[in-house]
């Protein structure tokens, strides 16, 4: 008889890709709407919004950015939010890495941590959806307090991080 010792172990596992938000994600860069590459002027920008379809935003994931080198004010990134909100699912200033950064802080946020109370966790790496790096850093910094031991990897192969009782890394 063949034991699997990793199933017998008690070890929970954490893929943090089963919390991906499922849905398009849509980058809109004021780039395109400086004038001359160098300015954004009030009275074209705000006929852009005027005239944009909104609605082609619904249930989409929002990243707001200027990949020039220019000085945009604060108020055009806050009137395209404004025009986003009723559709968007979400709308974050900042590049794709910045909006699954916001987007997994919010579900990681919402777990009962409690759940993971005195337990053995290992927290998979590697798969085929982009999860942040910053996601992974905030479900360790979310389950130090309650878990008894932090892994990274797989069950039968993983790196140890934390272990309750012990003072070193």
């Amino acid at each position: 008889m063949i034991l699997n010792k990793v199933a017998q172990s008690g070890i929970i596992t954490i893929n943090l890709e089963e919390y991906y938000p499922e849905g398009e994600r849509k980058l809109i860069d004021l780039k395109e709407l400086l004038f001359q590459g160098l300015v954004l002027r009030e009275k074209d920008f705000r006929e852009y919004v005027k005239n944009e379809d909104w609605s082609s935003y619904k249930d989409k994931y929002v990243s707001l950015v200027c990949s020039a080198d220019a000085i945009v004010p604060t108020w055009a990134y806050m009137l395209l939010a404004s025009n986003l909100e009723p559709f968007a699912k979400k709308v974050v200033f900042g590049n794709f890495e910045i909006l699954e950064t916001v987007l997994f802080n919010e579900i990681l946020n919402s777990l009962n941590i409690n759940d993971f109370k005195d337990a053995r966790v290992v927290i998979k790496g590697c798969g085929a959806l982009p999860v942040p790096t910053a996601a992974f850093v905030e479900i360790t910094r979310l389950l130090r307090p309650v878990a008894k031991s932090i892994m990274y990897g797989e069950a039968c192969s993983s790196v140890p991080l934390y272990k309750a009782g012990l003072n070193k890394s």
